[in-house]
C-alpha cells in the first residue's frame, strides 16, 4: 500500500490473492487493510493537509498533476499490461483506459488555477468575497471495470482543487493504482498527498466511509453498496457523490441512419464485456423498423468474438466468478423466458484459455419491456431489445428503470430530438451518438438509482470543493 509517501504492508499480516480472469492462476497478492490501516491513512492525509501539501498553491498543484500526465504516458506501454492482466480487459482496450487517465490528470492540472471565487455587491460599507476551498480529506472507494480510469476521474479534480485523498480500490482491480500512486510520489507529490489503501469493501472499505477525519466521499459500484456508503457519510455529516450504475437505453427511431446506429450501439454493451456503468444494455426501437434493425444488431453479435486480452478481440472476460455465475443466471433466465427470445451470441474464440471468465455476446428480443432483463444492471455484454409506438411510449419505457444516468436519441427529426432530450430523465443524453459516460470534459454522473453528484468536467472541481464567504466592513468613508 501507499501510505504517508512510502510502500507498506498491513499491520494485520494478510493478504488477498489477485486472480487473472483468463487463467484463474494466482498472479499477486495485496494487503488486507483493516481500520487501523485506514485510520494511519487518513492520519497521513490530514497531517500533509496541515502541513507541506496544504501550502502548494493552486499553479504548483497544477504542474505536478501536469507532469504526472506526463509520466503516464511515459510509463503506458508497462501500465497498460499490468491492467490488462489485472482485468482481463483487451490490450487495446487497456492502453485507451491508460490514456484516459493520464487526459484526467492533465485536464484538471490545467483547471488547478482556473477556478475562481467572486464579489457580490452589497451594501455600500461592506466588501463580500465568496472564495472556493478545498474539502479536507477525501476518501474515493473506486470499481474494479475501470480501474486505471477511475482513478484518474476521481482523483484529480480532488487533488487539483488542493484536498489530500485516501484510496480505496477495489480488491479485484488495485494493481494499476498501486502503480500510478508510485510515479506520483516520483514526481514530487507530498508525501500523505495521495494514499492508497488495499483490502476488502467489508473491512477497509467500511472503516474508511465511517472514519471521522474524512471529510468527503466519492464512490462508484452497486446501488446497494451505494446506500451503505451514503448511510456512512450521513453518520459523519459529510457530503457524497455517488455513481450507481445504470440501464440505459438506445431510443431508435425510422429515421435513424442505421450505418451508424448499428456498429456504435452494438459495440456500447460489448465493449469491455458489459462492465461499463453506463453501458446501453437495452435498445427500444420504433416498431415499423423493428425486425430489420434487430437483425443488423444481431449480425454484429454473430460476428463478436471474445477470447484472451493477448487476441485483442471484441472483449474480453469478466472480471471473477462471482460476475461469471451472475451474468450466466442471467442468460438462463433469459432462454427460460417465454417473454425473451435469443436471437444471436457470439463465440469464444477457439485459442482462448479454458479457464477463462469469458461470456458470449448475447442478444434478445422482446414483443415488451416485461422481463427483469430489461430492469436490472447485469453488468455484462447482455443486450435486450423491445419496440415502441410513438415518442411518449418510447419515454415512458426508457424512464421506467429507475436508474437514470444516460440515454441515446437517434432520429434526424431536430424538435423530436430536444423534447425527448428534456423529457429523458438521466444525467446525460446523447443524440445519433453514444459515449459510455462521455469524455473528460463532459459533466457525469446520474439521478433516481443512478445516485447523485457529478463527475467529469469542471463540475468535479467544484463537487471537490466548498465555499466560504467572506463579508468585511470597510466603512462609509
Amino acid at each position: 500500500m501507499i501510505i504517508g509517501g512510502k510502500k507498506v504492508s498491513s499491520g494485520t499480516g494478510r493478504k488477498i490473492d489477485v486472480i487473472s480472469p483468463v487463467t484463474r492462476k494466482v498472479i499477486a497478492h495485496l494487503e488486507r487493510a483493516d481500520e487501523t490501516d485506514v485510520d494511519k491513512a487518513v492520519n497521513s492525509a490530514r497531517n500533509t493537509l496541515d502541513g507541506e501539501w496544504g501550502r502548494v498553491n493552486a499553479i504548483e498543484r497544477g504542474k505536478l498533476l501536469l507532469e504526472l500526465s506526463q509520466c503516464v504516458l511515459k510509463h503506458k506501454e508497462e501500465l497498460a499490461e499490468i491492467e490488462s492482466a489485472d482485468t482481463g480487459k483487451t490490450k487495446s482496450t487497456a492502453m485507451a483506459d491508460i490514456k484516459v487517465l493520464a487526459r484526467y490528470f492533465e485536464f484538471y492540472g490545467g483547471g488547478a488555477d482556473k477556478i475562481m471565487g467572486q464579489v457580490i455587491p452589497y451594501l455600500n460599507e461592506y466588501n463580500v468575497q465568496v472564495v472556493r476551498e478545498p474539502l479536507g480529506v477525501t476518501a474515493h472507494i473506486l470499481p474494479w471495470n475501470y480501474p486505471a480510469q477511475m482513478f484518474g476521474r476521481s482523483v484529480a479534480p480532488a487533488l487539483a482543487m488542493g484536498n489530500a485523498v485516501v484510496v480505496k480500490p477495489a480488491e479485484d482491480a488495485c494493481l494499476s493504482i498501486l502503480r500510478v500512486a508510485e510515479l506520483a510520489l516520483d514526481v514530487g507529490f507530498p508525501a500523505g498527498a495521495l494514499n492508497v489503501v488495499t483490502g476488502l469493501g467489508a473491512e477497509a472499505g467500511a472503516a474508511l466511509s465511517l472514519h471521522p477525519g474524512i471529510d468527503f466521499i466519492s464512490f462508484t459500484g452497486s446501488n446497494e453498496v451505494g446506500k451503505l456508503i451514503q448511510k456512512a457519510a450521513a453518520e459523519n455529516a459529510v457530503k457524497c457523490v455517488l455513481e450507481l450504475g445504470g440501464k440505459s437505453a438506445h431510443i431508435v427511431f425510422e429515421d435513424a441512419d442505421f450505418e451508424r446506429a448499428v456498429p456504435t450501439i452494438a459495440k456500447g454493451i460489448i465493449y469491455n464485456a458489459g462492465q461499463t456503468c453506463s453501458a446501453g444494455s437495452r435498445v427500444l426501437i420504433h416498431e415499423s423498423i423493428f425486425e430489420e434493425f434487430t437483425e443488423r444488431i444481431a449480425e454484429e453479435f454473430r460476428a463478436a468474438s471474445v477470447g484472451n486480452s493477448e487476441l485483442d478481440l471484441a472483449c474480453g472476460p469478466v472480471i471473477n466468478e462471482s460476475q461469471y455465475n451472475k451474468i450466466n443466471r442471467y442468460l438462463e433466465q433469459g432462454v427460460n423466458e417465454g417473454d425473451l427470445k435469443l436471437v444471436a451470441q457470439g463465440k469464444i474464440h477457439p485459442s482462448s484459455n479454458p479457464n477463462g471468465f469469458f461470456i458470449k455476446p448475447s442478444f434478445f428480443v422482446a414483443d415488451e419491456q416485461k422481463s427483469p432483463l430489461f430492469f436490472e444492471e447485469i453488468f455484462g455484454p447482455v443486450f435486450v431489445a423491445a419496440p415502441f409506438g410513438d415518442d411518449q411510449e418510447a419515454v415512458k419505457l426508457a424512464n421506467e428503470t429507475g436508474y437514470g444516468l444516460l440515454n441515446a436519441i437517434w432520429t434526424e427529426v431536430g424538435s423530436r430530438q430536444q423534447r425527448l432530450a428534456r423529457q429523458l430523465k438521466c444525467g446525460q443524453v446523447y443524440i445519433n451518438g453514444f459515449g459510455a459516460g462521455g469524455g473528460v470534459e463532459l459533466p457525469f454522473g446520474g439521478v433516481g438509482k443512478s445516485g447523485h453528484g457529478r463527475e467529469k468536467g469542471f463540475m468535479a472541481l467544484e463537487e471537490m470543493s466548498t465555499v466560504k464567504t467572506v463579508v468585511m466592513y470597510c466603512g462609509n468613508n
